[in-house]
This record gives structure tokens, sequence and C-alpha cells, in this order.
């Protein structure tokens, strides 16, 4: 008879235990820190160019237009290219026209 009476006693006392050490677990939990570490910015050899790659771009540019100009069947490419995804009727006339006449 007296195991009958101390069994809920004791799964009271665990309860009470859980219950009681619940917060404490909790805390040390939230002590844990996660930091992010990466290896910072990458570099490249292109991007400390300068001058000369400012140059490069400027005459590729040039060469671009140049060909867009001349070229019917380059431009009609590039306007396919570039504005043939566009399905907005006026946002697809305004790429077409950005490529001038």
């Amino acid at each position: 008879m007296i195991s009958n009476y101390l069994r809920p006693l004791a799964l009271a006392g665990v309860c009470l235990t859980v219950i009681a050490t619940a917060p404490a677990l909790l805390a040390q939990q939230a002590e844990v820190r996660t930091d992010l570490i990466t290896n910072g910015p990458q570099f490249t050899p292109g991007d400390a160019a300068g001058a000369a790659a400012a140059q490069r771009n400027q005459r590729e540019s040039g060469q671009y237009e140049t060909l867009l100009r001349s070229n019917p069947a380059f431009r009609a490419r590039r306007i396919a290219k570039e504005c043939g995804p566009i399905r907005d009727p006026r946002m697809h006339a305004d790429c077409v026209a950005s490529f001038g006449n």
C-alpha cells in the first residue's frame, strides 16, 4: 500500500525538478553565441586594372555603338535579345526606342 502512495509523490517530484531546472537550461542555451566568420572581400586581378580597363571599355563601347548603327542584322539581333522577353507593349517600345534609329 505504501508504494501506491509513493509512486504519485515520486512522479510529482520529478515533474517539479524538471520545471525548476528548465529555466536554467534555457538560459545556458541563450548564452551560446554563434558568430558568422567570412573570409572577407574577394579580389580578382581585373579589379585593379585601372585606367587601361577604362580605356578598353570605352573603345569596346564605341565599337558596339558603331556596329549597332552600321549593321542592321546585328542591331535586329540585339533588339530581339534584349527587348524580346519584355511582354508589356509600352516597355517593349521603350526598349526598342533605346536602340535609336
